[in-house]
């Protein structure tokens, strides 16, 4: 062989090699600069204090997590200020897939109602996917002298602005749940803002309050032994978990839909590959039979949606609470 006939051939395969390594950095899904991850802890930020409904989604989802990534998912609870804390830690984090928020319908869609000025909005982050839905329930102490919501309905006419209604705190979505239930009935409740579900839920218990909307996983104890007492559910159908509570709407209350739902986010720019991890694995772990089995105990509805119907879920919801805030005359302050 020529020395020119081997530097033909050389240059050939030079020119063959660099252009198949440009054509694989331009691939889709290929990226020249992506790095291994998770190489690390990845914090799951919760804005429920623990055994709130945050809280416990949250731990459901992050053991499957932690198992197929290999790499802890450790729950960092940051309660208080109707979810504002434990959002705005994730919203100033960096975009590196190393802390997601389990964000909540009061994170999004009543605060922003509620509020004139927050330290987040929605486009500080990734929506990833909605975890599940768990609908209201309305319960009450046994101590309250009735047994169904008509009872309820002309005990608070009787006695105006006299029982407690508890909630997650001001703008939050059993805060909304509370106002669209007097606009409907035209009756009047205290309303009483609690840090979190836990506190509220703990002084109903206790009889310190009358009543509150709270999510049916938070109850479901409660209302099983008898140390509260289930009158309606904010949903379309009964659940089969408590198939004895009627809906609001079969109690005359028609259209009364109202509940939480619990989905994980990153910081926004977080980059587009681990996003996809996340959903997809978020997604599998949501098909396996003990996760599905813990959810349906606690009476919640799995989801699981893609990132772009879990935003289109959230702007759904802003329309639908928007209104409920204009009718109660609430405006953010």
């Amino acid at each position: 062989m020529t020395k020119q006939a081997a530097s033909a051939i050389f240059t050939a395969l030079v020119t063959a090699s660099l252009f198949s390594n440009a054509a694989f950095a331009q691939s889709p899904g290929a990226s020249a600069t992506a790095k291994p991850w998770p190489t690390r802890v990845v914090r799951v930020v919760l804005p429920g204090s623990p055994g709130a409904g945050s809280d416990i989604i949250g731990r459901i989802v992050a053991q499957p997590l932690t198992k197929s990534f290999g790499q802890t998912f450790l729950i960092d609870n940051r309660p208080g200020a109707a979810n504002i804390i434990a959002t705005e830690v994730v919203a100033k984090a960096p975009a590196d897939g190393y802390t997601l928020l389990i964000g909540t319908t009061g994170t999004f869609i009543t605060n922003p109602l509620v509020y004139a000025k927050l330290p987040y909005s929605i486009k500080d982050f990734e929506t990833i996917s909605n975890v599940v839905d768990a609908p209201f329930v309305l319960a009450t102490h046994p101590s309250v002298p009735v047994k169904n919501v008509s009872e309820l309905v002309a005990l608070a006419k009787a006695r105006p602005a006299q029982l407690a209604v508890a909630s997650f705190g001001i703008g939050s979505s059993t805060h909304f749940a509370g106002e669209l239930f007097q606009s409907m009935t035209q009756t009047k409740l205290i309303h009483v803002p609690y840090k979190g579900s836990a506190p509220g839920v703990a002084d109903l218990v206790a009889g310190n309050i009358a009543m509150t909307f709270d999510t049916v996983l938070t109850l479901m104890p409660y209302i099983q032994s008898g140390r509260v007492r289930a009158l309606g559910l904010a949903a379309p159908k009964r659940l089969q978990q408590i198939k004895n509570v009627p809906t609001m709407g079969e109690l005359g209350l028609k259209g009364f839909e109202a509940g939480s739902w619990y989905g994980v986010l990153a910081p926004a720019g977080t980059p587009r590959e681990i996003v996809t991890r996340l959903h997809t694995e978020i997604v599998a772990a949501l098909k396996q039979p003990d996760v599905q089995k813990r959810f349906f105990d606690l009476g919640t509805d799995i989801i699981g949606n893609s990132p772009e119907e879990f935003a289109a879920q959230i702007r759904d919801g802003r329309e639908k609470w928007a209104k409920v805030a204009r009718d109660a005359g609430i405006k953010p302050e």
